[in-house]
């Protein structure tokens, strides 16, 4: 008898114990909850970390590593990184010398975000070699987030940027190549990069990002992509981790990609998973979609802890990374298909 009273005393004690625990973890998760906090469990951090889209991510990557370490702001950073391609012309889907719509016009679509959430957009605007640039103004002057086309042109030359042509002879060439069939695939593979997007964990262990693009080759005329969209091209919360996207924007507004990538790493999913799940869930959507045929989007990521990854619906999309470890280098990103398939 004495052994099955101790044995019920003792089960007792441990329940109370357990729910002491229980009750405790919960009073902190509510605290932390009224305080607007949230809490993970605690890593080695690695910072700072510049993550950005396709090779031409390279060289800006490096442009943006050197103006931090300067002590350039995370902001000014990447507006000087990400001007690198936009003033290439060998780079053909970015800034000058970047395809042309159908009507032969270069049409630019651009974002960026600091880690208060502050951000600024333009979308559809032409003749400026920096849209990186008019961005960063929309968010520094104006009460505003986006601003599109006509609009968009004289905010940014009212603020001293230059108006010049864009059209590259070579792209004017490929144009005209183009019309003579007038058939429209936007294809994103290799020849067609379509978007730079770069994410930053700073020194300070805050998070920003920015995107810009010429867009799809031969769009229609006004087609606004992903790139510009707070949460499509684009999303971050300093909180838990940063995402940017490539591809078909279409896609990628469709499923409001890069806000999805960053809420399942809220749900503590790693930077791969998330890009991952996400990635599956554009294909579920669109496997029997008119896109499907040459649908490719891919995903970076960027969490609080400084741990990324990318991840693609089909091959070729890889990603440049620049880290006090190990430097400035390019990877690889995994993916769902082949695009033989």
């Amino acid at each position: 008898m004495s052994n099955r009273r101790d044995f019920i005393k003792k089960a007792a004690l441990g329940a109370a114990a357990v729910s002491s625990i229980g009750f405790n973890g919960f009073a902190k998760e509510k605290e932390n909850e009224k305080e607007g906090a949230l809490e993970f469990p605690s890593k080695k951090v690695k910072k700072p970390v510049v993550i950005s889209t396709w090779n031409h991510g390279l060289p800006a990557n490096q442009e943006t590593w050197k103006q931090l370490k300067a002590g350039k702001s995370p902001l000014e950073a990447i507006e000087a990184g990400m001007k690198i391609p936009e003033a290439d012309p060998n780079v053909r889907s970015v800034g000058y010398g970047g395809y042309p719509d159908r009507e032969g016009k270069v049409t630019l679509d651009a974002c960026i975000m600091d880690h208060n959430s502050n951000c600024g957009s333009v979308c559809f605007l032409q003749g400026i070699m920096h849209p990186i640039s008019v961005a960063k103004r929309v968010l520094e002057n104006t009460p505003h987030v986006m601003l599109a086309g006509q609009g968009a042109l004289q905010f940014a030359l009212s603020e001293g940027f230059k108006e010049e042509n864009l059209l590259t002879p070579e792209s004017e060439r490929d144009w005209k190549k183009w019309l003579e069939d007038s058939k429209y695939k936007p294809v994103i593979n290799i020849e067609n990069h379509d978007t730079i997007s770069m994410l930053m964990l700073d020194q300070d262990g805050n998070l920003s990002g920015g995107c810009t693009t010429s867009g799809a080759a031969w769009k229609m005329h006004g087609r606004v992509g992903d790139s510009p969209i707070i949460g499509a091209g684009l999303f971050l919360d300093n909180e838990v981790g940063a995402a940017a996207a490539t591809g078909l924007g279409e896609a990628v507004i469709r499923t409001a990609g890069s806000a999805m990538v960053v809420e399942l790493m809220r749900q503590g999913k790693s930077p791969y998973d998330a890009c991952k799940e996400i990635t599956e869930r554009i294909y579920n959507k669109h496997k029997n979609h008119k896109d499907m045929e040459y649908l490719q989007v891919g995903f970076i990521a960027l969490n609080k802890n400084g741990e990324h990854a990318g991840y693609s619906l089909r091959s070729g999309f890889n990603f440049a990374v620049s880290d006090d470890e190990k430097g400035h280098r390019m990877e690889d990103a995994k993916f769902k298909m082949s695009w033989d398939k």
